[in-house]
C-alpha cells in the first residue's frame, strides 16, 4: 500500500498551487501569451521544433512560451497555480490535481500503444506468469501509469500489492537496481522500456495490453481555458494536425523525435512504432476518456492513494459547437 507520507507530499504540493493560483494576478480576458508545459517528447516536441503553435497564434498577436517538466506532477502544479496555460501528462497526476482543487481541467487526449507500458523481469528468473511476482520484490513509481499497471495485473493473477514487496523507485534508480539484480520484476514505460528492452539479458513479463488503457490528457488552466475557448480548441486541432503529419513521413519524424529527447534511434524507433501507435491521435475529450479517469480515481481512491472521492466529469471542458 502506498504511504501516507507520500500521499499527503503530493497533495501538499498539489495543494500548494491552488493557494499560489489565488496569489496570482487574473490574466486578461483576450490572452496575448500562450504559456506550454512540456515533457521533451511526443507530438508537442515536434510542434515545438516546427513552431507550429507559434504560426498558428502568432497572427492573433499571441506568443508563445515553452517551459521543460521531467514529469507531469510538478507541470500540473504550476498549471494549477495559474504559471501555465497548458501542458500534457499521464493520466494518473490529474487525479492528485484534482483532489487538491486545482483550477485545470482536461481539453484533450492522446493515446499510446499498450506495448509501450510492461513488467520486465530477468531472462533468466523464475517468474514465468503474473502469479509468480507473489512474494517478489516487485519496482515501480507510486502514483504513475506504472503503479496502475502494477495494481491490476496483480489483481488479474488472484493478486494485491500486500502479496508483493513493493518498491518506490524512479525509472534511473529501477533501472540500476534491476541491472544489478536487487529487484525481481520492474513496472515501467517507454522510452525507459525500449532501452532496456534490447538488453538481452532481459525479458517482458506482460505488457499493459488487455490490462490496462494508456492515455495521456492535454490539460488547460481552468481560467486561460473558459477565457480563451477558441485558443484551446485550436491548439489541440493543430497538434492533430502536426501529428497525423509526422505519422505521415515517419523516418524523418523519428530523426527528429531522437534529437529532441536524446534517446538514441534505436530506442526511439522502438517505441513510436509500436502496434498502435500514431502520433496523430490527438482530440478533444470522448466519453471513454472520461470513464477510464473516473475508473482509476474510483479504484484509487478504495486503494488510499486519492483521498477523496473525484469525480472527474467536473473538470472535463468539451468546445462548444460554432
Amino acid at each position: 500500500m502506498i504511504s501516507r507520507r507520500y500521499t499527503l507530499g503530493l497533495l501538499g504540493a498539489f495543494a500548494a498551487s491552488s493557494v499560489l493560483s489565488a496569489m496570482q494576478p487574473a490574466r486578461a480576458a483576450t490572452a496575448t501569451s500562450f504559456r506550454i508545459g512540456w515533457q521533451k517528447s511526443g507530438v508537442l516536441g515536434l510542434a515545438k521544433r516546427e513552431k507550429a503553435l507559434e504560426t498558428l497564434l502568432a497572427e492573433r498577436g499571441i506568443s508563445v512560451e515553452w517551459v521543460e517538466f521531467t514529469s507531469g506532477p510538478p507541470l500540473l502544479e504550476a498549471l494549477g497555480a495559474g504559471a501555465l496555460d497548458f501542458g500534457a501528462t499521464g493520466d494518473i497526476p490529474p487525479l492528485f490535481a484534482q483532489a487538491a482543487n486545482g483550477d485545470l481541467l482536461y481539453v484533450g487526449l492522446y493515446k499510446g500503444s499498450p506495448e509501450g507500458l510492461a513488467i520486465l523481469v530477468h531472462k533468466q528468473s523464475s517468474i514465468q506468469s503474473l502469479a509468480d511476482l507473489k512474494g517478489k520484490k516487485v519496482a515501480f513509481k507510486r502514483g504513475t501509469v506504472a503503479h496502475n499497471l502494477a495494481v491490476d495485473a496483480l489483481r488479474k493473477a488472484g493478486l494485491t500489492t500486500e502479496d508483493i514487496e513493493a518498491i518506490d523507485l524512479s525509472p534511473p534508480d529501477a533501472a540500476a537496481a534491476f541491472k544489478t539484480g536487487s529487484i525481481d520484476a520492474w513496472v515501467i514505460w517507454d522510452p525507459y522500456l525500449a532501452l532496456v528492452e534490447a538488453d538481452p539479458n532481459t525479458r517482458i513479463l506482460s505488457t499493459a495490453r488487455g490490462i490496462v488503457d494508456t492515455y495521456s490528457f492535454f490539460l488547460g488552466n481552468g481560467d486561460f481555458t473558459r477565457s480563451n475557448p477558441k485558443v484551446i480548441a485550436d491548439v489541440i486541432d493543430e497538434l492533430r494536425k502536426v501529428g497525423t503529419a509526422a505519422q505521415g513521413r515517419l523516418d524523418e519524424t523519428l530523426a527528429a523525435l531522437s534529437e529532441i529527447t536524446g534517446i538514441s534511434p534505436e530506442a526511439t524507433r522502438v517505441t513510436y512504432t509500436r502496434p498502435g501507435y500514431d502520433l496523430g491521435n490527438v482530440s478533444t475529450i470522448t466519453d471513454d476518456a472520461v470513464a477510464h479517469q473516473q475508473n482509476l480515481a474510483d479504484e484509487f481512491y478504495g486503494l488510499g492513494i486519492v483521498p477523496k472521492k473525484l469525480n472527474v466529469s467536473e473538470i472535463v471542458w468539451r468546445p462548444k459547437a460554432s
